[in-house]
């Protein structure tokens, strides 16, 4: 009878494209008959419980997909993100010679630090996974990103709440994502990772077009959080652009590429910015543009209605 049931179960989730040994949420798999003798409240509490998240849900490797080039596996998903080591090294250089960023608060140049470090790692720590993917390569894949993605928190705190509270916040914003990384590892639980990784996505253009910034071009920050939505929908398409691309790229390769555009916009936004010397959000500054925008359709519009003067009849007198 188990067997028969367990039989039943691996091609229900190869019906809806999972491996036997996979599993989506742990903890919530009601497949093994030795539970049947469970109360009801225990039935109850267990499928009430918020799932924990496995690290397979991520983890989509598919063997046949990427080739081997010049003895790399996986090659253009490992050659991919070598974009990142070249932005990464250039943005630490330009932080430090000559102070090219013109970056004034010391809590900025170690935010800033943290971050593009972050950004050169990820191109060894996903470059080592993808060569072998597994769970304990994976670790230094996500430990890369998880330094950029905090050191963005606290330079924003720094640079758009305050100034002091941000550069105390460092520190343990990056033991909170390197403790969530660990937590995975431990515990085989992607939440507080996820928390991680995408409260950023979320916080960081909503802060950039509610907060006044204390420098110029804040707009890039919204250029650099549009390429990474669409990283992360290149990431979940991953398969089917494969197969449009005729077996020739994936997503998961044109993820990095439009990843690696985000340090390449922030440093941009580094060497182009100044001192803003009246403080507005992004929004106001659009509602102040689209105020004018408007007042000068009224005026065009009565220009146009008063072009037309009467003729003076004394002129043809």
């Amino acid at each position: 009878m188990n067997l028969l049931f367990m039989c039943r179960r691996d091609e229900e989730k190869e019906r809806i494209g999972m491996g036997s040994g996979d599993s989506v949420f742990r903890g919530t798999d009601a497949g093994d008959s030795s539970h049947s003798s469970i109360s009801g409240i225990s039935r109850f509490r267990r499928s009430t419980r918020i799932p924990r998240m496995a690290a397979h849900v991520i983890r989509q490797q598919d063997p046949f997909k990427n080739s081997v080039v010049i003895g790399i596996p996986n090659a253009l998903n490992v050659v991919s993100n070598f974009p990142f080591l070249i932005i990464g090294v250039i943005g630490l250089i330009l932080c430090y010679h000559r102070n090219y960023f013109k970056l004034s608060l010391q809590g900025e140049l170690w935010g800033w630090t943290c971050f593009f470090v972050g950004v050169a790692a990820v191109a060894f720590g996903s470059s080592y996974y993808h060569l072998k993917p597994n769970d304990a390569r994976l670790v230094w894949d996500r430990l890369p990103m998880t330094i950029a993605f905090t050191s963005i928190i606290a330079i924003f705190i720094i640079e758009r709440i305050d100034e002091r509270k941000g550069t105390v916040s460092i520190l343990p914003l990056l033991l909170a994502g390197m403790i969530s990384i660990l937590y995975w590892r431990f515990f085989d639980d992607l939440r507080p990772y996820a928390l991680v990784q995408f409260v950023p996505c979320i916080a960081i253009p909503l802060m950039a077009i509610l907060l006044p910034p204390m420098y110029t071009h804040s707009a890039y920050w919204l250029w650099a959080a549009g390429f990474y939505l669409l990283a992360k929908v290149e990431e979940a398409a991953d398969k089917p652009i494969y197969k449009w691309t005729h077996h020739i790229v994936s997503g998961h390769t044109l993820k990095h590429l439009c990843a690696a555009m985000v340090p390449v916009f922030l440093a941009i936004m580094l060497a182009k910015r100044s001192v803003e010397t009246e403080r507005q959000s992004l929004l106001r500054t659009w509602r102040i543009s689209w105020t004018k925008y408007k007042e000068n359709g009224v005026k065009v519009e009565e220009t146009y209605t008063y072009s037309n003067v009467p003729v003076d009849e004394e002129l043809h007198s």
